[in-house]
């Protein structure tokens, strides 16, 4: 048996730039990091021919074309699997809730079913076969943050180019800085999970009306900015307002990505002492992350005490295979 584990992510500035449609015209920019909330990937090897996949539902069935879930027949077909494979799916966190739950889980397969056949793949294969399977065969309309994060994990930058290249670069700054960074953001599960491509597929659509083109110019600076103020050791309250700014242009570039009640929620927020935050992932639900400094938290959360507090911590480590049975 093979077990990967593998990180979501939380993106701090720059999403929307890593959509082929902008960056085919300009380079785009993520700022974000992994966290130890997870998607777990097993893959064993059963007794008869069929293949078995246990997620929210279970497969069985006799032959990858008559799979369902359509990462999962996808990465079985890249990978050379047509039979005889059992694969199971837990994670921490629900799907559709702005965690890169979907990139994280094809990612954690391929890692699982690579190290099923004995393969060595590097991290780069992983994050760019993830994209191919998603973004490529299955034509979701969304960027490639999330399985690059998922696959490197840390805190990082990462420049999405027109010929398709990506770099990652992990972002230099002190251990004390990521500690308060850490210490100063707050998560909480607004109760409302969302179907993100349905946004995405908007704004892919809309990315290069003048505007939103604009915002999403302006949400590159941002993530450049916060790149800065974190390998400067600048004041991290500077990242805190950035972080609403950046919330402010995301709400510009689609209708849906917030709503009345995450408006009410993120204003409360404020009025207790949060300086900015942001709705994770493409918007309209899941998380909603804020930047609050530690004398201030125990007012946000008595304003939010009717949304689910998730606490985390930042993790270093991408993709891995941590069991081998």
């Amino acid at each position: 048996m093979i077990i990967s584990r593998t990180p979501l992510r939380i993106s701090f500035g720059g999403g929307g730039t890593d959509l082929r449609p902008f960056y085919e015209v300009t380079p785009g920019v993520i700022i974000g990091t992994t966290i130890n909330k997870y998607v777990y990937v097993a893959v064993n090897r059963p007794l008869d021919e069929t293949i078995k996949i246990s997620y929210w539902k279970t497969e069985i069935v006799d032959s990858t074309e008559q799979i369902e879930h359509s990462i999962v027949r996808k990465a079985l077909e890249l990978t050379g699997f047509h039979n005889n494979i059992d694969i199971v799916s837990i994670a921490d966190i629900p799907a559709g809730t702005g965690l890169g739950s979907s990139g994280s889980f094809t990612v954690g397969l391929l890692n699982a079913l690579y190290a099923f056949k004995d393969t060595f793949t590097f991290k780069e294969r992983l994050a760019k076969e993830a994209c191919a399977v998603e973004i490529g065969m299955l034509k979701a309309p969304i960027g490639k943050q999330d399985q690059y994060l998922a696959a490197y994990g840390g805190l990082q930058k990462i420049q999405f180019n027109g010929d398709e290249s990506v770099y990652v670069e992990p972002l230099i700054c002190s251990e004390s800085t990521k500690r308060a960074l850490n210490d100063s953001l707050l998560l909480f599960y607004t109760g409302q999970a969302r179907e993100a491509r349905s946004i995405l597929a908007i704004q892919h659509k809309e990315t290069l009306e003048a505007v939103k083109f604009k915002s999403l110019t302006k949400m590159k600076d941002i993530a450049l900015e916060m790149c800065h103020i974190l390998s400067s050791g600048k004041d991290l309250r500077e990242f805190g307002c950035l972080l609403h700014e950046e919330w402010l242009q995301k709400k510009s570039l689609v209708d849906g990505i917030s709503n009345a009640k995450i408006d009410q929620d993120y204003e409360k927020a404020r009025k207790a002492g949060a300086i900015g935050g942001k709705i994770a992932g493409a918007g309209s639900g899941g998380f909603l992350l804020l930047y609050c400094e530690k004398d201030k938290q125990q007012k946000v959360k008595e304003a939010l005490s009717h949304l689910k507090e998730t606490s985390f911590t930042f993790e270093s480590q991408g993709t891995s295979i941590i069991t081998v049975s």
